[in-house]
């Protein structure tokens, strides 16, 4: 990403950038140097966890820096529609999330979306869903991140391994999520739930040869 968008890319209109909500303005009015500002300020900062989500989401590199770029020149495009103030990571990773779904899953031969109706259940508390799932995040994990986490990571169908990556790995929050894949918090628990449980299964192997004690989620 070393280009940095031209004016003209202001005009074009893409269908899946972020629309504007009831709790956000539905365009900012931006000169063309405030705009390159947040870009650069705002933005910018963020591409090495964009690049990341990507390659997690594609599995190719080609396809991940494409997925990257096309994201930041709709970011910029819809910049009048960013609230600066707000976390524009997270109106980053909508914009790359709404890109992959659209254009990369129409080529792709994974399915387009996992069936969650068996698997699925609101929680209503952080409580509930904590009592039955393996806590992934660094400090429990620090021992384990390597090529097998990777490998493991990679395999699970896309719908789950994106909210390990967002929860656990970029930090975040139930709330956040929810906006960033347009889904209902309760469903984010949910599925959240089931893809540490089947990462825990993928590395239950190793994890034991690390000393880590199995625990019942029942």
């Amino acid at each position: 990403m070393s280009d940095t968008p031209t004016r003209d890319d202001d005009q074009t209109q893409q269908p899946d950038s972020p629309q504007p909500t009831a709790e956000t303005p539905a365009r900012a009015s931006y000169t063309d140097q405030q705009k390159y500002q947040i870009f650069n300020k705002e933005f910018m900062p963020h591409i090495d966890s964009m690049y990341n989500f990507a390659f997690r989401l594609t599995m190719d590199e080609d396809d991940a820096n494409d997925l990257v770029q096309d994201t930041y020149l709709k970011a910029f495009r819809f910049i009048s529609s960013f609230e600066q103030g707000t976390n524009a990571k997270a109106w980053l990773f909508r914009i790359l999330k709404n890109s992959f779904i659209n254009d990369y899953r129409k080529k792709s031969k994974e399915p387009a979306k996992v069936d969650y109706q068996d698997v699925e259940t609101t929680y209503n508390s952080e409580d509930a869903e904590t009592e039955h799932t393996v806590d992934l995040r660094a400090e429990t994990v620090s021992d384990l991140i390597g090529d097998e986490v990777a490998t493991a990571l990679n395999s699970l169908p896309v719908d789950f391994r994106t909210v390990i990556i967002l929860c656990d790995i970029e930090g975040f929050t139930y709330e956040e999520m929810a906006k960033i894949l347009d889904i209902p918090i309760g469903t984010v628990r949910s599925r959240l739930h089931r893809a540490r449980n089947l990462l825990k299964e993928k590395l239950r192997d190793y994890a034991s040869s690390m000393g880590y004690d199995e625990e019942s989620d029942e």
